[in-house]
């Protein structure tokens, strides 16, 4: 029989912060067993801990959940690895991922799922979740494997070149769409359409016109496509990486059905500034575009629309970042700096720090059913990201842990900084640095 002293005993205890619970900002403490959140309120001098973590003076965020990912395993890992991508991870303050299924070879069946988590068991430090990709392949297997353990969904790519990934045929869009019942993320862009204009890009050679190239019209013709073919169908759907103010406006009317993804360096960079000051380091599909596309963005944050922050981390490295434009490849590092850009936007005023955390933890929860995660409350996942909302810092490439090595923040000053990052009751970062052993799991789903 327990007794109440046992009872008050914990693995962790967390105390003298501001913890963003369902409630708003509330100073209160938070004790956690067995990896799940036990208690909430004055506890401090009744309980007691294994562990104790003095948070006076930063605020405890619910985990943060970045839903795109592009950890390069297997096949690439000369960019990036699960060991390295799930690091930075959790120096960045981020508790769980949704990883891309653009690896080599491709994640399209059980037993290339399997493998990734296989690789990922005593490897990574935060807990994870892979995609399945979506293609006129495994079409009909997809209302199968979408529902495997530790698969994140179906993702579909319409519009870059990714083999057997690509997506360009709307009947065989029809086909995936049809076949299962979870909501399937969207890279949304005309192929057909980019092939066309690519000649503008092949005779210029100037990453300036990276954002001319991919134009807004290729991003909302396959933004149409899909949102039509989920009406017919019924199917949720999740846009990713919307970077168009034509798209806001659109997806806008389209919400009972749709959910929206926007991203930090969409959200933080704009044209041509980007690309005159970084070159091929701003490049990324669909691109960074002009001020008035991030100030719709933005708007779409503040009014709704927007549901999700992904970070879409997508490294190569940068001698690959240094080959002539267009032979130069689109990506970036972004999971390390999720957290701490949109955090410097909270301190800007763009954004609450309640808005903040709705689209990086209860957001993704909510619109994936992620089982336990996604807020501070009884019974949840004990993830916390604890930040310093005053801290000062400058983002530099030696902080980066992604096997690249850089960031396109590098030198950026920002305020507000992750300090501690505890993945159910386990600090894996405290005082900023790495502690323990990476003991990151699969994600559970409620659907």
């Amino acid at each position: 029989m327990q007794t109440e002293s046992s009872r008050k005993h914990v693995d962790l205890l967390i105390t003298g912060a501001t913890v963003m619970t369902p409630n708003g900002a509330e100073r209160v403490d938070v004790a956690c067993r067995d990896g799940r959140v036990v208690a909430i309120g004055e506890l401090a001098g009744t309980w007691s801990a294994q562990t104790v973590l003095d948070a006076r003076g930063l605020h405890v965020l619910p985990g943060v959940i970045d839903s795109q990912v592009h950890f390069r395993e297997p096949g690439l890992e000369h960019k990036e690895n699960l060991e390295a991508g799930t690091r930075g991870a959790v120096l960045g303050g981020v508790t769980a991922v949704f990883e891309m299924p653009n690896t080599h070879p491709l994640t399209l069946d059980a037993a290339q799922l399997q493998a990734k988590l296989d690789a990922a068991s005593g490897r990574a430090w935060c807990d994870y979740a892979f995609y399945i990709g979506g293609s006129a392949s495994n079409a009909e297997q997809l209302s199968t494997l979408e529902n495997l353990p530790g698969c994140a969904g179906v993702k579909v790519f319409m519009g870059s070149s990714f083999g057997d990934l690509l997506v360009d045929d709307e009947r065989a869009l029809r086909r995936i769409v049809r076949h299962g019942r979870r909501r399937m993320a969207v890279h949304a862009e005309d192929d057909r359409r980019l092939r066309e204009r690519k000649s503008i890009v092949e005779q210029s050679g100037d990453v300036t016109d990276h954002h001319v190239w991919r134009d807004v019209e290729s991003a909302l013709m396959a933004t149409r496509s899909i949102v039509n073919i989920a009406a017919e169908t019924g199917r949720r759907i999740h846009v990713l990486h919307v970077s168009t103010a034509e798209e806001i406006a659109y997806l806008a009317q389209h919400k009972h059905r749709v959910s929206v993804e926007v991203t930090p360096h969409h959200l933080t960079m704009h044209a041509p500034e980007c690309y005159e000051t970084l070159g091929s380091l701003a490049q990324m599909n669909p691109p960074v575009r002009e001020r008035r596309h991030q100030r719709a963005l933005w708007e779409g944050i503040r009014e709704g629309v927007v549901d999700v922050i992904g970070s879409d981390h997508a490294p190569h490295t940068l001698e690959e970042k240094a080959k002539p434009y267009p032979q130069s490849p689109s990506g970036m590092t972004g999971v390390q700096t999720l957290l701490p850009t949109m955090l410097d936007h909270v301190s800007a005023g763009r954004l609450s720090l309640q808005r903040l955390v709705d689209l990086t933890s209860a957001g993704p929860a909510r619109i994936f059913g992620i089982e336990g995660k996604g807020r501070i409350a009884l019974g949840y996942d004990a993830d916390f990201s604890i930040v310093d909302l005053s801290a000062r810092r400058v983002i530099r490439n030696a902080w980066i842990a992604s096997v690249c090595g850089w960031t396109p923040y590098d030198g950026k000053s920002v305020t507000g900084w992750p300090i501690h990052t505890v993945i159910r009751g386990k600090c894996v970062v405290r005082d900023e640095a790495l502690v323990g052993d990476p003991e990151g799991a699969p994600i559970r789903f409620l659907d």
